[in-house]
């Protein structure tokens, strides 16, 4: 006899499932979970079908994912009904059975391939599809040890069957606000600028914005391995590795046609990378037109973690002042000179750079390199031949072990390479100027964990500075030319010293000064030298030079004073409003060279935000902004962008200003009319034609009608 029941329909109860998965975010209008997690979905019979039993059932469920679902890379499977649920694979369970309705708990495996599903029912060869259904990463998801251990520990028992999984999802992280942090986060902090003079910058990194999600996956379909193998690609999708090194591949568009196009100078044909203060407005316009202009190391980094979080992959974006970018894989950041100072090496050390780490664990290395792995997507050298970088174990790096994969040794000297400063005579002689163990990797900075502030994770990258332990893991991590430590030596030290004030838009003054420790009178050209510099390194115009021939005594002391005046750097500065100040000092009879380099950050007005009242769901609320003017001329084109997740439509406002002159205030109202409640951060950004990319934020609490 025939145990066919049919079917007239099937409800996904995407709004309660959403909301168990934690995926409401995304809308209700579908059903979105998170892998190894039960969700529940509810059959309803035709009138008159013979009566359901579950025990006579002759129900098979199948889930497939991808152009071409296999068996074999379980991209399609197939479970029939047990009588409960199991933890470590796809499986279901009838949990009630009342008239002509039959509710079926469904778990999927917490190793299957993320991405979009259809879920088919079998009933002898009879099959009825009951919909589609998005599988996500689940950091949720721990393994049954670690379940038990903390029923145990907090007493806590779940009515509605086993939480999750016997294996655990590979991206699970025990903390509550980590995860919170991590994963559901749309907002966050970038930190740009120098070491000595760190700056936050607001995010909207907004991955669960109307779209965002299918967009994300998309990349993913973009990207070249799908494209030549379509069911492998998908197969690998299980792994969290294997998606983050996909995806810092496809954030940039140097090898195919990813999100971003890079660029660090002339910006004209697109975008410059300042003016972005989200990621949803950059991943719609590639959705729609291809490679989006332009980007640089934080863009790029934004975006990669916009996508990690919106698949589910616990990430954040991290900031590593004095970034060493060693050309020739040997560990040695090599600045070498020519006798005017001028830099002629390849190797360069940005003043800062900016890229991703991301959660999940290492069966390819071994459980001790679990926990944050570092990625890279802005595109400087190419991996197995393409331009990616990572995820590189932080335990990896911070022990100097260097052949884990993936890119460990490139990110190694990022963050600790050795420097060496050389001069090359005329004659071609190389001279050693100094050299450093400490200059490389300084403050290492991502936004704390539930609040606005910075957090140093340098420690989680190495060992303290000249300490033995860090020592012993440079040369673990086989550096050729490893400098000896060395104490105070005798010779002529140089140090460069700031004014206390520099605003852009100022004039002031900076100072280098020379003292002689040798015993003995010394003679040499000494050169200051202020040139326009941006954040990843590259040379700009000079702001002023001064030389001099001196002759010191021994113990003597001499100052040279730069003027840096607004109407020479104004049109030399990029919009990062940074200056590189080199002070230089050459002794051609004896080769006797030394040399001090800073780089300056100049401070930024302020841009005051005001709420002229309470923020309420679809009521008008009016935002005052104003910025001073701190240039000795005046604003045109002047324009405050305004961005917030609930607060805006999901497009930007821009509200125009009318010129304003030297010390006078741009001011401008817009009106608001939020669409959400809750809490969420009002982005602002004020350009102009002298004065771009001013950035600041407010946190604002949006109220409902009833709490009115």
């Amino acid at each position: 006899m025939s145990k066919v029941v049919e079917i007239e329909r099937c409800d996904l109860s995407s709004e309660e499932n959403n909301s168990s998965h934690r995926t409401e975010l995304n809308g209700e209008e579908r059903l979105i979970v998170r892998r190894g997690q039960a969700f529940n979905i509810t059959l309803h019979l035709k009138a008159g079908s013979k009566d359901f039993q579950p025990g006579d059932s002759s129900f098979t469920f199948t889930a497939q994912t991808g152009p071409q679902p296999r068996k074999e890379s379980d991209t399609d499977v197939s479970f029939k009904l047990c009588e409960s649920i199991v933890d470590s694979e796809w499986s279901a369970s009838v949990t009630t059975c009342v008239g002509n309705t039959v509710c079926v708990s469904i778990s999927s495996s917490p190793s299957a391939p993320i991405g979009v599903y259809a879920l088919i029912l079998d009933q002898e060869g009879q099959k009825t599809s009951l919909g589609q259904f998005i599988l996500l990463f689940n950091p949720w998801c721990p393994s049954e040890y670690i379940r038990l251990f903390i029923q145990r520990r907090i007493c806590v028992f779940f009515s509605t069957g086993p939480l999750c999984c016997l294996t655990g999802d590979a991206v699970y992280m025990q903390s509550e606000t980590k995860r919170q942090e991590y994963v559901l986060s749309q907002h966050g902090q970038i930190y740009r600028g120098t070491h000595k003079r760190i700056k936050g910058t607001p995010w909207n990194f907004g991955q669960f914005e109307p779209g965002i999600l299918d967009i994300c996956l998309k990349i993913l379909d973009k990207n070249p391995k799908f494209v030549f193998d379509a069911a492998k690609d998908c197969s690998a999708r299980g792994s969290p590795v294997y998606v983050t090194r996909v995806l810092s591949a496809m954030i940039n568009s140097n090898d195919d046609r990813g999100v971003l196009v890079g660029k660090w100078w002339d910006y004209s044909g697109g975008v410059h990378p300042g003016n972005w203060v989200g990621s949803g407005d950059i991943l719609r316009q590639w959705a729609e037109r291809g490679p989006v202009r332009f980007g640089q190391c934080w863009v790029f980094a934004a975006v990669a973690c916009t996508v990690s979080r919106a698949l589910g992959i616990p990430c954040r974006v991290v900031t590593n002042f004095g970034s060493a970018h060693d050309t020739n894989a040997n560990l040695v950041i090599e600045n070498v000179y020519d006798e005017h100072g001028e830099a002629i090496s390849p190797d360069s050390i940005w003043n800062f750079h900016v890229w991703v780490d991301s959660w999940m664990t290492r069966p390819d290395l071994g459980s001790e390199y679990d926990g944050w792995q570092t990625s890279d997507p802005t595109p400087q050298e190419t991996s197995d031949g393409v331009f990616c970088c990572g995820p590189a174990s932080l335990r990896a790096i911070k022990e100097g072990e260097l052949t884990k994969k993936y890119d460990t040794p490139f990110i190694f000297a990022e963050v600790n390479a050795d420097v060496v400063d050389m001069v090359r005579l005329s004659d071609g002689q190389l001279v050693q100027i100094s050299g450093s163990t400490k200059s490389v990797g300084c403050f290492i900075s991502t936004k704390a964990v539930g609040s606005d502030k910075r957090h140093d994770v340098t420690h989680q990258y190495k060992y303290p500075e000249g300490s033995k332990e860090e020592r012993q893991v440079y040369e673990k991590a086989q550096h050729h030319n490893k400098l000896q430590q060395r104490g105070e030596e005798p010779g002529l030290q140089l140090k460069i010293k700031l004014a206390e004030r520099m605003f852009v838009g100022s004039d002031f003054e900076v100072h280098a000064v020379l003292t002689n420790n040798h015993m003995e009178t010394r003679t040499c050209t000494f050169t200051f030298l202020a040139r326009a510099v941006g954040y990843s390194g590259k040379l700009g115009e000079t702001c002023g030079l001064v030389s001099d021939k001196v002759e010191l005594l021994s113990g003597g002391v001499k100052r040279l004073t730069l003027k840096l005046e607004y109407n020479v750097y104004r049109s030399a500065i990029t919009s990062d409003r940074l200056i590189q100040l080199v002070a230089f000092t050459l002794n051609k009879e004896t080769t006797e060279c030394s040399k001090a380099e800073k780089t300056i950050v100049l401070d930024e007005p302020d841009i005051e935000i005001q709420l002229m009242g309470e923020a309420t769901v679809k009521q008008p609320v009016a935002v005052e902004l104003t910025l001073l003017n701190p240039l000795p001329e005046p604003l045109q084109d002047c324009s405050f962008t305004i961005e917030g997740t609930g607060l805006t439509d999901g497009t930007p406002v821009t509200a125009r200003v009318a010129s304003v002159g030297p010390a006078e205030e741009a001011k401008a109202s817009v009106e608001l009319r939020p669409s959400s409640s809750g809490s969420t951060v009002l982005l602002v950004n004020f350009d102009s034609d002298k004065l771009r990319n001013i950035k600041s934020f407010v946190n604002v609490f949006v109220k409902d009608h009833e709490e009115v």
